[in-house]
């Protein structure tokens, strides 16, 4: 039986690499993977050498389950890819159970995050309105929010990843 992943080795390294991605995509939107990748390598190394082979399965499960579910999220458009990598950068260091904690905790934060971030923006009738085009009105409605309308507001949410990750570290 493999052993959870202890949290103290991951939480050092995932603070650093979390406020950075914090930081790039409040100012820029965007988060870089110069950050990122060698975060991802070495989550795998680190839990390959603390855990053997068990530390490797640990690993690729973590990252299947935060990339792989941040990665339907960009395909249907609410995610950018930066979000994609950091998730599975973490789950590298996590493993998959502590980030199926991350990623509820993160959906929750993310909420939050986003009625205060259109209420800040002063669209947050624009936002209820959209949701209910997205659950009620189907695709058509929702076809001419694109990057090019300005009328779409894109939130960073390395924040919200960021307070997700950190919680499920207590959370254990």
């Amino acid at each position: 039986m493999v052993q959870p992943l202890a949290w103290w080795p991951s939480f050092a390294p995932t603070l650093v690499v979390l406020a950075i991605c914090v930081v790039t995509d409040l100012r820029s939107r965007r988060i870089p993977n110069v950050v990122v990748l060698p975060f991802l390598v070495l989550g795998i190394a680190v839990q390959v050498w603390l855990h053997q082979w068990g530390g490797l399965g640990q690993s690729l499960g973590g990252i299947a389950v935060g990339g792989g579910l941040f990665f339907v999220l960009a395909l249907m458009g609410g995610m950018g890819m930066g979000d994609v990598k950091l998730c599975a950068a973490i789950g590298a260091w996590v493993g998959p159970m502590q980030m199926l904690v991350a990623l509820v905790l993160t959906g929750i934060a993310g909420g939050i995050f986003a009625l205060i971030w259109a209420a800040w923006g002063g669209f947050l009738g624009d936002l209820f309105q959209g949701t209910g085009d997205l659950v009620f009105g189907g695709k058509e409605k929702v076809a001419e929010l694109t990057i090019s309308n300005p009328l779409k507001r894109k939130m960073p949410y390395a924040p919200a990843i960021a307070i997700g990750t950190l919680i499920s570290f207590f959370s254990r």
